[in-house]
Formats: C-alpha cells, sequence, structure tokens
C-alpha cells in the first residue's frame, strides 16, 4: 500500500509540474497514449488503487480536484493491468463539470452518482 501511495503522490506531483490543469487537449493527448498493460490485474487492485489515491491526497500539499485525481487513478490503474477510462461530463443547470473513472462502464471512487453528468468525451 505505502508503494502504491508514492506512486500517487509521484503522479499528483508530475500532474502539476507537467501544467495538465493548464492544457486538457495535452492532458487527453497524454491518456490516450497512456496504454493499459496486458499484465493480468489483481482482484483487488481497483480497491487497493483507490485506498491509495485517498492516502495520497491526505498528503499532497495542495488541494486535488477531480481532474487531476482522475487522470492520475486511470493511469495507475492502466498500469496494473485495469482498463480505465477517465470520463470528463457536465450537468447544465446550474453549470458543473465533473471528471471520472469507469471501468466497464461503471464509475469508481465516487462519493455520489454520476448519472446527473451529461459526458462529453472518453479517453
Amino acid at each position: 500500500m505505502k508503494l502504491m501511495t508514492m506512486k500517487f503522490m509521484f503522479g499528483l506531483a508530475l500532474y502539476d509540474l507537467l501544467q495538465f490543469g493548464n492544457s486538457l487537449a495535452r492532458l487527453q493527448r497524454f491518456l490516450l497514449r497512456w496504454k493499459t498493460s496486458a499484465r493480468v490485474p489483481q482482484p483487488e487492485a481497483v480497491q487497493q488503487a483507490c485506498m491509495a489515491l485517498r492516502y495520497a491526497r491526505v498528503w499532497y500539499p495542495k488541494r486535488v480536484r477531480c481532474l487531476q485525481r482522475s487522470a492520475v487513478l486511470a493511469c495507475i490503474l492502466r498500469s496494473y493491468g485495469v482498463p480505465a477510462q477517465m470520463v470528463l461530463g457536465s450537468q447544465k443547470m446550474p453549470f458543473k463539470g465533473h471528471a471520472w473513472v469507469e471501468i466497464a462502464g461503471k464509475a469508481i471512487n465516487e462519493r455520489r452518482s454520476v448519472a446527473i453528468f451529461d459526458v462529453w468525451d472518453r479517453f
């Protein structure tokens, strides 16, 4: 768990260092190039990754927004062989954008339902 938490800390820092928050197009290109590993995922990989991300968010010195959290979670899950997709969506009234991660069409690591959001893109 400690190693995975450190991977998330590194991923969150790399997201900030590469300034993906300033360019959604650059983030999208990066995620589209990050392929799912050929390794067979462990049954508890998703649960462990979500827990490690929670720990990393507590210790990370900056506030972690949904876009950053979702991008890093998708990349790390893919590196463990889990075919995760990052999804962008919004609701109309009041306008609110959100990013989340899905596996086989099911949102993971979300406290609330994402059904209220219209999907813009998946990558």
